[in-house]
């Protein structure tokens, strides 16, 4: 069952309620409507299955499980247009789009005012995803490892993101910059991550491709917002076309771990824990 607001008066919304109907089975979903009144309407103000730059943000609650996830139809199809919007991860929310649309990347820039020349990280559905991005990771290492990417497989699904060369097939879109043709830098490394999260997982699955992403910041105070709802406020003026909301999250980044040195180094701590073949700046200190 999902649910959509449509404003009557001042303090008065309808709820547009859906269900699959179980009696006829080629009937499809039936619609009802049923009149309530909400004393505090400030979720449902968001809702709107349409998407244009000056309609209302569609605001989708879903169940943090990934039970109902058939909620997230009409936000798959905003990505698909180029939307940019906000899903959870398995550390804190993040503000995606399409990794192939031009248009969106440059939007998402802008709601965040975002610099061309700092990277983004992508979301990827699995490791197929990552060997398609990217060159793949490295298959010797220090720390007497001689596969490092088994032990990345202990990390993965996971609050990591790790940096990595970017391939060939990486649109151009992620990874050039500048203000002129003659003038456009490439980037040649990526972030990308694999969530461990039901409801992120399945936005990824559905969309049949990566996110390119960036985490939730608040544009004044710098810190991290955790509540899909203050999300929603202060971005939504900004131009952001829907939020997923599955809870309010801990205030913890994830871990970023660079893999293209010789050894992999942890340049931000977050959420993943340093593993045993990860180095940090302090244990160069340490030498």
């Amino acid at each position: 069952m999902y649910v959509m607001a449509l404003k009557v008066g001042a303090s008065h919304y309808y709820h547009l309620t859906a269900a699959s109907s179980s009696t006829n089975p080629h009937c499809g979903r039936l619609v009802s409507v049923k009149a309530v009144v909400k004393k505090s309407p400030k979720r449902l103000k968001y809702s709107s299955p349409s998407f244009t730059k000056d309609d209302a943000l569609l605001y989708v609650e879903v169940d943090p499980s990934g039970t109902d996830t058939w909620k997230l139809d009409p936000v798959i199809q905003l990505l698909h247009k180029g939307a940019v919007g906000v899903i959870p991860t398995d550390t804190v929310y993040a503000i995606v789009c399409d990794l192939n649309t031009n248009s969106a990347i440059q939007r998402l820039r802008r709601l965040k005012n975002i610099e061309a020349s700092k990277p983004l990280s992508t979301l990827c559905r699995s490791f197929q995803d990552i060997d398609t991005y990217t060159t793949g990771f490295p298959r010797g290492g220090g720390q007497g490892l001689s596969n490092i990417f088994r032990a990345v497989k202990q990390c993965l699904p996971g609050p990591y993101t790790f940096i990595l060369t970017a391939s060939k097939l990486l649109p151009k879109s992620c990874t050039r910059y500048g203000t002129t043709t003659s003038k456009l830098l490439s980037r040649k490394n990526v972030g990308v991550r694999i969530p461990d999260d039901a409801v992120c997982q399945s936005v990824l699955e559905r969309m049949g491709a990566p996110l390119l992403s960036t985490s939730v910041r608040s544009p004044k105070e710098n810190e991290w917002i955790i509540d899909p709802l203050v999300i929603a406020d202060v971005y939504g003026a900004e131009g952001l076309d829907f939020v997923v909301d599955a809870g309010v999250r801990v205030a913890e980044p994830s871990t970023v771990v660079d893999m293209t040195a010789s050894i992999p180094r942890v340049i931000r701590q977050g959420k993943g824990p340093k593993q045993h073949w990860m180095v940090t700046e302090e244990d160069f200190e340490e030498d």
